[in-house]
């Protein structure tokens, strides 16, 4: 991935309580044809209270006001209310520093928020989110016309009542279409600073060069035909289908057809190209062609390296989740070392906070004994390796696998800071996948150190809210420590660090000293956050690894371990948990197996269905199994790869069966976030009234903004009228929208027990009445054994709009299979929650 920062060059001026600019012909470099752009110089800031984060709760005062339609136009020192902790809400004039950005006047605190460094963003205090602050732009529009805004500084923004995403981060590379009507246009943004602007296209169709993804030529490694990414901008009003880019790279040329790019949005889109025509290490210019048949719509030029053989590169793929283009980084085996398939090390490494993964392959040197590899978390901030971001990590062990062919016993897992905790976080969810991690200056759970998005919470007191929270438990390494105790633990952290406390490392220290005889600790005196490439690429570490080799499954005769979601880890060794009583709550197995005896015997903790693997004992053997003193089971070994199946009944445990495709099981188990996968298409409502099928559209553009710049992600959008079980066979849906406005819904919810429409909502054999109701619910895919449909709709336009967050794209978030609340959450948060909760192995509410 490739990220360049946006330089406004308009010249500006600065009038309190209004919005002024200069217009001119300097365009960002990212665009061709940008006839003229405006920069938004002044504006108004408000606190308002919200709650957003890790959970699926949240509470929003502004869109409360604004969609209940009680927010009165804002003006400098005009009231708004007060914030939970009792301070007024009012709107104040923005200052502009020299870079451009809008900001609150200097030493000002609004609403009693904390000013200065230090303040980690998404804390809170009184029940006001510190990025809940509120930012007031308008622009005057001699007519009705297109524009693109670039915006950086904040987490969303609100258009003329359009939902749109936001630049967090400061990365530079998001751009918005948006319509603008004719005279007032109103811009609320949620964040605390923002750079803003508004740029007017003279071609409605471009390449935008911002955010390419590419590889890495390497001659005699990695070289021929090669993938590449580029964003792609559609500001007019009809969806653009058939086009093709051709690549030009030292002569050779290249064309891929591409998919549909709706209307007034864009899309990051894979090309191909050759590059066998690069030969020699250095920077080699290639050409992009935007082609609709002959014509060419724009035209880009790109920049290939090519690197030496044992220098770090780049390689692209694309991924199973979405079928984006994806990339991974490799610093080779040092050169002219011994290397023979099945003979030498893999390591996983997983990057920091905004850390690209080819800065994470440089920071080390080459191994002489094994290839390292850096996932990306699909950003350099992503998922916090968390749900996307360690289905990113899975997906390039698996390529790293294949291509590298490390020893099966001696494949490790390590990463810094954010990747620290995707250490700990994999190496408890996959114990049975390393043979010893090593975090190194890492914080271990989100409930601990919540980073941008904010803090899991621990608890609440609203029952409807304790089973929205049980869906974040596969995230509570705490829960799992005892899975440590499959591999070797090497704890690394600076003893002065500011950023990541050193007490998280002693946190670990203490609670592994409790059961695991195999880990190290080791402070670095004065080390700070990063004091240097030795901060993750570390002697001791390697040697470490070294030392320790993952067991075969048939060695290993102990089992111990825990998971929360048979949908996200279900197999230890030669066990696999099936089906849990208490859906989401831990689940744990401590077994022990006798093979000369013919014996297993242990206990278990949640567990409804268990699958054991009796390989390893002779066909024809009787293997007698004794679970928690109840009665024993016996089964006489069939085959060489016999497996049996435990049911755990009321009388105690006896034989079962596996669970068939239709039910739960460790191929598809619920939640809401699970239909986000395998390669997922939004299916848009159509046949409501122009309100609804207008919110339909603005809300899958909405969530496809939010996936490509959380998750460097692509998605399909088609019509309700378009999809068809066979076209998208096996592949996750977003439908949007209900019974009375998508006409898809007959055809894939027909027979799910909770079903919406217009001013109804009925769940089993319950039902709330009115427009002000909103949901979000999983079902399984009809006719697909692994595919899920997300549901995301409500009762009408009130419920509809509180249906518009979409903090599920949050690491680490918890969803449910459904939830069902009231638009009057958003002003009061748990309280107005209806129903929650998980069906149960044969997918009925409970």
């Amino acid at each position: 991935m490739k990220f360049s920062t946006l330089f406004l060059a308009a010249a500006m001026t600065l009038t309190a309580g209004r919005i002024t600019a200069q217009e001119n012909e300097n365009a960002p470099a990212s665009f061709n044809h940008i006839r003229s752009t405006h920069s938004f110089t002044s504006g108004l800031i408000a606190p308002f209270p919200s709650r957003y984060g890790r959970e699926a709760v949240y509470s929003d005062e502004l869109a409360y006001l604004y969609f209940n339609k009680q927010l009165q136009e804002p003006k400098e020192g005009a009231s708004v209310g007060t914030t939970a902790d009792g301070q007024p809400i009012v709107w104040e004039s923005l200052d502009i520093d020299s870079t451009g950005r809008l900001r609150p006047k200097r030493g000002r605190a609004l609403g009693g928020a904390p000013a200065g460094p230090g303040v980690r963003a998404g804390a809170t205090r009184g029940g006001l989110s510190w990025g809940s602050r509120i930012i007031y732009l308008t622009y005057t529009a001699p007519k009705a016309q297109t524009a693109i805004l670039s915006v950086k500084g904040n987490s969303s923004v609100l258009i003329n009542g359009e939902m749109h995403t936001g630049d967090p981060y400061n990365m530079g590379f998001l751009f918005i279409p948006v319509q603008l009507k004719k005279g007032k246009n109103e811009f609320f943004l949620r964040g605390s600073t923002a750079v803003a602007s508004l740029l007017f296209p003279s071609k409605p169709v471009q390449l935008q060069a911002e955010d390419m993804t590419l590889p890495h030529i390497v001659p005699g490694v990695q070289t021929g035909m090669q993938e590449g990414g580029v964003v792609i901008m559609n500001t007019g009003n009809q969806p653009l289908k058939g086009l093709r880019i051709q690549a030009i790279v030292s002569g050779q040329s290249q064309e891929t057809t591409l998919p549909d790019i709706p209307a007034m949005s864009t899309r990051k889109v894979a090309f191909r190209f050759d590059g066998t025509g690069i030969t020699t290490k250095g920077a080699f210019t290639g050409t992009l062609n935007l082609l609709n048949g002959r014509t060419i719509l724009d035209q880009r030029s790109f920049t290939v390296e090519s690197m030496n053989p044992g220098d770090a590169y780049s390689s692209t793929f694309i991924s199973e989740i979405d079928g984006s283009l994806q990339y991974y980084s490799v610093r080779p085996q040092t050169p002219g070392s011994v290397w023979e398939p099945g003979k030498n090390a893999l390591f996983l490494s997983v990057h920091g906070a905004g850390v690209e993964a080819i800065s994470q392959a440089r920071a080390y040197k080459s191994k002489d004994w094994g290839t390292l590899v850096a996932a990306t978390n699909r950003r350099p901030r992503g998922f916090n390796w968390e749900d996307w971001g360690r289905l990113d990590a899975l997906e390039v062990l698996s390529i790293a696998k294949q291509r590298f062919q490390p020893d099966p016993a001696k494949v490790y897992l390590t990463g810094h800071s954010m990747g620290g905790h995707g250490t700990w976080f994999l190496g408890a969810t996959y114990p049975d996948k390393w043979a010893a991690i090593a975090p190194c200056a890492g914080y271990p759970t989100m409930k601990g150190y919540g980073s941008a998005d904010g803090l899991i919470p621990d608890s609440s007191g609203n029952l409807y809210e304790q089973l929205l929270l049980r869906a974040s438990n596969q995230s509570d390494v705490i829960k799992l420590a005892t899975n440590y105790k499959h591999h070797g633990v090497y704890i690394f952290h600076g003893d002065d660090d500011r950023t990541v406390s050193v007490r998280y490392a002693r946190q670990m220290r203490e609670l592994l000293g409790t059961f695991q005889p195999d880990f190290v600790h080791y402070e670095y005196p004065g080390g700070s956050h990063w004091f240097g490439d030795h901060s993750v690429d570390w002697k001791p570490l390697f040697d470490y690894f070294q030392w320790h080799e993952r067991l075969p499954d048939s060695s290993v005769s102990s089992i111990d371990f825990t998971t929360a979601h048979p949908g996200i880890s279900a197999s230890s060794r030669w066990a696999t948990i099936l089906h849990q009583q208490e859906i989401l709550e831990y689940s744990r197995v401590q077994l022990n197996r006798n093979r000369a005896k013919g014996l297993i015997s242990g206990t278990t903790t949640n567990i409804k269905l268990l699958q054991l693997d009796l390989s390893d004992f002779s066909v024809g053997s009787t293997v007698e199994i004794r679970l928690d003193s109840l009665s024993m089971v016996k089964h006489i070994v069939g085959t060489s790869s016999d497996k049996i199946v435990l049911q755990r009944t009321a009388s105690g445990w006896e034989k079962g069966v596996a669970p068939t495709a239709d039910q739960k099981g460790p191929h598809r188990y619920g939640t809401l976030k699970e239909a986000f996968n395998n390669r997922m298409v939004f299916v848009v409502g159509t046949i409501g009234n122009k309100e609804e099928n207008a919110w339909n559209w603005n809300k899958a553009r909405y969530d496809a903004e939010t996936w490509y710049y959380r998750g460097n992600g692509a998605v399909d959008i088609i019509t309700d009228k378009e999809y068809s079980l066979e076209k998208y066979k096996d592949r996750g849906v977003i439908l949007i929208g209900n019974k009375s406005t998508n006409a898809a819904w007959n055809m894939l919810l027909a027979d799910c027990p909770i079903q919406v429409e217009r001013n109804l909502i009925t769940a089993g054999e319950q039902r709330w009445e009115g427009d002000d109701l909103a949901t979000y619910f999983v079902w399984p895919l009809k006719n697909s054994s692994q595919a899920s449909v997300a549901v995301l709709t409500g009762t009408g336009m009130k419920g509809n709009n509180a249906a518009y967050a979409n903090q599920y794209f949050a690491g680490a978030s918890g969803f449910p299979d459904y939830m069902i609340f009231s638009f009057d959450m958003l002003k009061e948060g748990a309280k107005h929650l209806k129903l929650t909760g998980f069906f149960d192995e044969n997918w009925k509410l409970k």
